[in-house]
Formats: structure tokens, sequence, C-alpha cells
């Protein structure tokens, strides 16, 4: 996971796309929306975020000069709660979502 290295701030999970792995979170602060990648999720297993989570994380700016949200944990630090797996599109793509268990795949 990337470092911030800033200061940690909360906000709300936007929408999240499982299936893409990606989403945007908007700061309690107010602002900008900021992208979320999967890869910047603190979670157990599957890294997904649920739409309206409350999460904490830290800024930082990406390759592309455009900030986004990294470290993204829940408010107390731990892992976020995510939506179990389900593809959380936010309206934005499908339902289909692949699951590995034990060498199956589920859809």
């Amino acid at each position: 996971m990337e470092g911030g290295g800033g200061k940690r701030m909360k906000g709300k999970v936007k929408w999240f796309n499982g299936a893409k792995g990606f989403g945007f979170i908007t700061p309690d602060s107010g602002g900008e929306d900021l992208f979320v990648h999967q890869s910047s999720i603190k979670a157990d297993g599957f890294r997904t975020l649920a739409d309206g989570e409350d999460v904490e994380f830290s800024v930082a700016e990406g390759d592309d000069g455009r900030t986004k949200a990294v470290d993204v944990t829940a408010p107390d630090g731990g892992a976020v709660q995510g939506n179990g797996g389900r593809s959380g599109r936010g309206g934005r793509g499908g339902d289909d979502v692949m699951v590995a268990e034990k060498g199956r795949y589920i859809f």
C-alpha cells in the first residue's frame, strides 16, 4: 500500500466499483472528490469499499499529477467494512463479480 505521509483525513465513500477496483471518496472537510484504487485500501481479503462507508485516509499525488486517497482505513485505523465481495458498482457497472473459493469460481 502506498504511503501518503500527510495528515489523516476523514470522508465518506461516494461510490466504489468492486469489479473495476476503483471509486471516489468525498472528504468531510469539503473540496473535490478523491480517486481511490483498491490497492490503497486496508482490508482483510477482498479490498473494496461500501457506498456511504465512513473512512479515514491520507492524500497523495498520483503519477498523473492528480490527488488521490491512499492508506484508506476505517475511522479507527482498522480494516474497512467493504461490501462483502459484492461489486459495489455505485450505478457504474454490472453486478457480476467473480470470487475464488478453494479452487472454484463463484459468480
